[in-house]
């Protein structure tokens, strides 16, 4: 996994972010002052009833959002105030996704979904395909890799979203509610295979509800309101 750059400094330093939706007139404050620090090689869960700000914060953290206010440095460097295209491009190499609806595309095979983050940077054929069957081994789905989305369980789609995140080696991986739509056995089974990732080096941060799975966390970060409470 990519590295921090900057010594001692923090991979991600929220300070005093704040997000506001303005609808109609009416004010929303789905984060009030957050300040965070996350640090290379940490496993993190994000906590907290519905409506508390996680999916917010997870979206700023992944630059899919911008704050209202407040400072958002990622190696060191200040992200909040980007334009669209840049944010875009950074999101392409240093961030990877896994969503609780796997977000994958289903008229492209597994092998496909994969490779196709890696086609967007420009990235030349063989180093795609190397990279691309590396991701979808270490997930155990490289038996699967000509198959489609709709033709695999919840559980091995899943497992492809991961490996898809995998693939453009982030320095950051950001999973939302990643078992929400999966039953226990194989929510466990992403568990599972989070857990590994993180012990190969990756940093995590996860929003979740469910109190079995921020156990497998290093630290728990509780949102309530808006605000981090713990």
């Amino acid at each position: 996994m990519t590295t921090s750059t900057n010594g001692d400094a923090p991979l991600i330093r929220l300070e005093g972010v704040s997000k506001v939706f303005y609808t109609d007139e009416v004010e929303t404050h789905a984060l009030s002052e957050v300040s965070l620090e996350i640090r290379d090689g940490e496993y993190v869960a994000i906590s907290g009833p519905s409506g508390c700000g996680k999916s917010t914060l997870l979206s700023i953290l992944g630059l899919l959002d911008t704050p209202t206010e407040g400072v958002y440095l990622l190696h060191g460097e200040s992200v909040e105030k980007l334009k669209a295209r840049q944010r875009a491009r950074i999101r392409n190499r240093q961030i990877g996704f896994i969503f609780q609806a796997f977000n994958l595309i289903g008229d492209l095979t597994v092998y496909e979904n994969v490779e196709l983050p890696l086609t967007y940077r420009g990235m030349p054929a063989a180093e795609r395909k190397r990279r691309t069957e590396e991701a979808l081994d270490r997930v155990g789905m490289a038996h699967r890799m000509k198959h489609f989305p709709s033709q695999l369980s919840g559980g091995q789609q899943q497992r492809v979203a991961v490996a898809r995140a995998l693939g453009g080696d982030p320095s950051v991986l950001l999973a939302d509610e990643p078992t929400g739509n999966l039953d226990s056995k194989n929510g466990e089974a992403v568990m599972d295979l989070l857990q590994g990732v993180h012990e190969g080096g990756a940093t995590i941060c996860m929003v979740t509800h469910d109190p079995r799975f921020e156990g497998r966390a290093e630290r728990v970060v509780r949102l309530f309101d808006g605000k981090i409470v713990e």
